[in-house]
């Protein structure tokens, strides 16, 4: 039974480790959670742990090394397109990482683990402050702008852009009957997109705009 009183611990260490990260998955309502962020340290541990027992001193690693691709498979699908966007990388590394902490543990390395978890817990819990401080920053954003059908009146709408100081990344126009639909996506601050709402509100000629 003494055999066995150190891999126990190291489970329960593996179980301690998959709940604070799985916790903050949970919280933020990601598709991998507590429980499952809890199974996949937590049998990482046990692969590592058994390979390291069977594979005694020919090959202690031929378990635990295919941790490492078989993971890839789980982490990958919680990578979703969400209409241009990529959702699910951050969730698909935590699961990653998760399972490298269970092999640290299982393979004895208690406190290289327990250093990568603050360090993990550091990252999920205090970087996304700056990461919204960022977003606020620089966001980029599209319009669809209809105003009155004038030859000269892109080119106007041109001008609102370049005086708010946005960039613009790509812009289309589409002449109807008696208007003029434009879409444009732009790159710019809170402050650059509020000025340009401001401008195109006080221009007679939109009719209306959305972004």
């Amino acid at each position: 039974m003494d055999s066995y009183t150190q891999p126990i611990l190291q489970l329960l260490l593996a179980v301690l480790a998959g709940a604070l990260i799985g916790f903050e998955r949970e919280f933020r309502d990601k598709a991998a959670g507590f429980r499952t962020l809890i199974l996949i340290c937590v049998g990482s541990a046990l692969f590592t742990i058994l390979s390291l027992r069977l594979g005694e001193t020919s090959n202690p690693t031929r378990i635990a090394a295919n941790i490492v691709t078989g993971i890839g498979f789980l982490g990958a699908g919680v990578i979703l397109r969400d209409g241009g966007r990529i959702v699910g990388l951050t969730t698909a590394s935590t699961i990653w990482l998760t399972a490298a902490l269970g092999m640290g543990i299982g393979g004895g390395h208690v406190i290289l683990s327990a250093a990568a978890l603050a360090m993990v817990l550091i990252v999920l819990w205090i970087f996304p402050l700056f990461e919204r401080r960022i977003d606020r920053a620089r966001d980029t954003r599209t319009f669809e702008i209809v105003c009155d059908l004038r030859g000269a009146k892109f080119e106007e709408l041109s001008d609102h852009f370049d005086a708010s100081g946005l960039r613009v990344i790509s812009r289309k126009v589409h002449k109807g009957r008696d208007h003029l639909l434009s879409r444009w996506e732009a790159y710019g601050s809170n402050e650059e997109f509020e000025k340009l709402a401001q401008r195109l509100m006080e221009d007679a000629e939109v009719r209306e705009f959305r972004c």
